[in-house]
């Protein structure tokens, strides 16, 4: 198979591994430059995985010297702004690593210069592509509970990085919660309306900045989608799934995370006169997938290219998920319940 698509590969920190990797098993791919700010590091990646490309400190040269078509930005979240517009206004494609971007003003110009380049710029939101997370979605679809009313989310980890992480000032909303946020709209098909948002630091944190959170949004769709978090809570830990409650009108579906999702329903006939009604189990049917996780959602990615189409986690709707983490900042920072729409628009007005 001939060479499609030539990859500039831009932070080569430990995460990079995993994009290296997949890259190196496609056929019609090839990476042609890997960039760092740390050109050692770039070099230690090349000779760690057997690459013969040159290696780069600053991402314009890399694109212009080895006519690159894909960057790979897996560098922090606040280089994401810098490389993605520079990558797409040198026309190439960039499949990135999530946030977006850290500001909503940033992630609206980032949708912008995408279409007006006319080129893709989607996110590794990998937890969409696990075949659990798509038979819990099914059983909703499905009508198996009904018209959903309440969507929890618990997520309780305690995660010793070291590195950026602890030092950021929102570590946990700011780097993780993209995912729970993403994995809700994806599991009930709905958008942000509104959030309100507390965070803090709890006793014992070693992270600097707010490492809890306690969010309630309403959706779209009607429904309530309430997420609890925390990335320093010691024991008794859920999965990085997290631990999923939907509740609809006829029965609630539970997804732990590692186990098969599935719904409990009340059972048909008269129940009249029961205090608690009678249920039965209905199990969730798992979809088979050639791959899952970070090769999932990089396939996907680079099928969209072939079929000239929008991957599912292109900006233009990962945005949304975007908007879910910076309003529940700028409430948590007011103190106020923030409506989703307005505060994109006023960071678009305000990047204008």
């Amino acid at each position: 198979m001939s060479i499609k698509h030539r990859v500039v590969i831009a932070g080569c920190g430990g995460m990079a591994n995993t994009w290296v990797d997949y890259a190196k098993e496609r056929e019609d791919t090839e990476i042609v430059g890997l960039v760092d700010i740390k050109e050692e590091f770039a070099q230690a990646m090349a000779e760690r995985k057997g690459l013969h490309c040159p290696t780069f400190t600053d991402i314009k040269k890399a694109i212009a010297e080895t006519d690159a078509t894909i960057v790979f930005d897996v560098t922090i979240p606040a280089s994401h702004y810098t490389i993605s517009t520079t990558a797409l206004e040198m026309g190439c494609h960039v499949f990135g690593e999530k946030p977006l971007a850290e500001s909503m003003a940033d992630c609206n110009a980032i949708v912008r210069i995408a279409a007006e380049s006319d080129r893709t710029h989607a996110v590794m939101q990998n937890r969409r592509f696990d075949p659990r997370i798509r038979a819990f979605r099914q059983l909703l679809e499905e009508g198996t509970i009904g018209k959903p009313g309440f969507v929890g989310a618990d997520f309780f980890l305690g995660a010793h990085f070291g590195g950026f992480r602890d030092a950021m000032d929102s570590p946990l909303l700011l780097d993780m919660a993209i995912h729970t946020f993403d994995q809700a709209r994806f599991i009930i098909g709905a958008d942000p309306v509104s959030v309100y948002c507390h965070e803090f630091n709890p006793p014992g944190s070693w992270y600097a900045g707010n490492a809890n959170a306690i969010c309630i949004f309403e959706m779209s769709d009607g429904s309530v989608f309430n997420y609890r978090g925390s990335w320093c809570a010691e024991g008794a830990s859920t999965t990085w799934e997290a631990s999923w409650r939907v509740t609809g009108e006829h029965g609630t579906a539970i997804w732990e995370g590692d186990n098969n999702p599935y719904a409990e329903i009340v059972v048909s006939g008269d129940q009249s006169g029961k205090f608690i009604r009678d249920y039965k189990r209905v199990e969730s049917q798992l979809p088979e997938m050639e791959n899952t996780h970070h090769k999932g959602c990089l396939d996907n990615m680079f099928a969209s290219l072939e079929a000239g189409s929008k991957p599912e986690t292109d900006c233009s709707d990962n945005i949304y998920s975007m908007a879910m983490v910076l309003a529940s900042l700028e409430s948590a920072k007011t103190g106020q319940k923030v409506q989703i729409a307005g505060f994109m628009e006023a960071a678009q007005a305000n990047k204008s």
